[in-house]
């Protein structure tokens, strides 16, 4: 074992010799105290010391076995793929062709998938053999695939001390409010949740794991709030990780005192870029939400407000396993709990990886983002404008769920909206338009805006599998409404 793994197996094995009925995994219905928690990952090392094999894949729901499995092949030395639940089939096999996952642990419903792809069933194992092994660093725990913006994932190779001295770290960022219960709503396969998950069996809290159907969650971004907020409130949590939409959720509902946040002590906020005004609304109804950065190039969390440290409209300042400084340009360069590669490609990566993302500093040491590098674009008066700043401040407000802007080369910056709501007005619309631009510098802002006739989405080639969308392809779809004419009617 790595020196990081060393240390988390002790910690695990301290709460389990301890024996004092501690819940620590709560699944639907089923729930285990640290000792037995313990002997089934014992028990299931042995399972996988006698499959023999290096590369096993999990395509399991959030559950108890999930995260048994997923620390069984942590502290057997082996390289665990996650596969998160929102992959499309096509990208699931790849993942799996590229990676050589001689074993698969899955759900039922991806049986005719995986026969399809070659595997075989024996036991609760799916089998399959392959010629050779994949250009992979020895020392991969984690391969994690991002979707990016293309439909091939590329797969991200990290090593256990790497991914387990973030967890540490998260777990020394949320002491200070002890919280005793982390629930985990996003797939447990996303690095964020699972590192969340790791910080949670650090403190010897409880770790509920619904499953996603039980949290009235599916894909990517299909929610069910009654549900969610059902779950929510017969769990009572102390801790959660959230992205942007489901803080935006968690904000509306406990205004409308369906949703009590008083029992949180903990929610970090990630994934996508978050509102100042939103964090506002949060903390005035008294929600503990610290906001951070990551990316999983870096072993997910880099930078974390927390509460003793917390400067809302930042993304905090850099944990302490981290290193940041700026480029000439304004990009965010980070050293430390990098990745090992890519899967296939050979090669070092850089010592201070390139985020992609632009940022800048206050005088105490908390960074700003100012959104990607790659996304941005000039304006005809010479005006550099991040897109993902604007789209934020749209889409915050509750009344428009999708924008995208767009001013390259253009004197007005155009909008793409899509309304949370079908009943919603466009003069409704207009008036969200408006409440974000006062937020925004008169180059930022939005001129123009065409109202959607229907959502950017996966299925329709907008959006990647993650709910990122892809830009080169809206542009190409809607060139018309974007184009400048001086005939063209607008809706603002």
């Amino acid at each position: 074992m790595s020196p990081e793994t060393r240390r988390f197996h002790a910690v695990l094995r301290g709460y389990a010799e301890r024996n004092d009925g501690a819940i620590a995994l709560w699944g639907d219905t089923l729930k285990m105290d640290y000792t037995s928690l313990f002997a089934e990952v014992e028990y299931r090392r042995e399972r996988l010391r006698d499959e023999g094999v290096k590369v096993v894949a999990l395509a399991l729901d959030n559950g108890v076995e999930a995260m048994l499995w997923d620390l069984a092949v942590l502290f057997e030395g082996l390289t665990c793929l996650t596969l998160p639940p929102f992959f499309s089939p096509a990208q699931r096999a790849h993942c799996l062709q590229q990676s050589h996952a001689e074993r698969v642990l899955a759900e039922p419903h991806l049986e005719a998938e995986l026969l399809a792809s070659g595997y075989r069933q024996s036991g609760e194992f799916w089998c399959r053999t392959f010629e050779g092994r994949p250009s992979m660093p020895s020392a991969t725990a984690k391969l994690t695939f991002t979707s990016g913006t293309t439909g091939a994932p590329k797969g991200v190779c990290l090593s256990a001390d790497s991914l387990l001295r973030v967890a540490r770290e998260l777990y020394q960022a949320s002491h200070v409010t002890d919280p005793r219960h982390h629930l985990a709503l996003l797939p447990i396969a996303i690095l964020l949740e699972n590192l969340g998950c790791y910080a949670a069996l650090y403190a010897g809290a409880t770790l509920s794991l619904p499953s996603q159907k039980s949290l009235g969650i599916q894909g990517a971004s299909a929610v069910d709030a009654a549900q969610l907020l059902g779950c929510l409130a017969a769990r009572q949590p102390h801790s959660l990780i959230l992205v942007p939409q489901l803080l935006l959720m968690l904000v509306i509902a406990a205004e409308q005192k369906a949703f009590s946040p008083l029992g949180l002590r903990f929610a970090a906020v990630g994934g996508a870029r978050v509102s100042k005004a939103l964090l506002q609304r949060a903390h005035h109804l008294g929600m503990p939400v610290y906001e951070g950065y990551g990316l999983s190039e870096c072993a997910s969390v880099v930078c974390l407000n927390r509460p003793e440290a917390n400067r809302p409209g930042s993304v905090g300042r850099p944990l302490p396993h981290v290193e940041i400084r700026l480029a000439e340009d304004g990009e965010v360069l980070i050293k430390g709990s990098t990745l090992l590669g890519y899967l296939g490609q050979p090669g070092q990566p850089e010592q201070w990886w390139p985020s992609g993302d632009l940022g800048a500093f206050d005088e105490d040491g908390f960074l700003y983002l100012k959104g990607r590098k790659k996304h941005q674009f000039v304006t005809s008066y010479g005006r550099n404008v991040n897109p993902d700043w604007v789209e934020a401040e749209l889409t915050q407000g509750g009344v428009i769920a999708q924008a995208f802007v767009y001013g390259e080369a253009l004197p007005q910056n155009h909008a793409l909206l899509w309304p949370h709501r079908a009943d919603c007005s466009d003069a409704q619309l207009a008036a969200a338009v408006a409440e974000a631009n006062s937020s925004l510098p008169d180059y930022a802002q939005v001129h123009r805006w065409t109202r959607l006739a229907e959502p950017f989405t996966a299925a329709n080639g907008l959006l990647t599998a993650n709910g990122r969308p892809r830009r080169d392809a809206i542009v190409a779809r809607y060139q018309t409404q974007l184009a400048p004419a001086l005939n063209e009617e607008t809706s603002s």
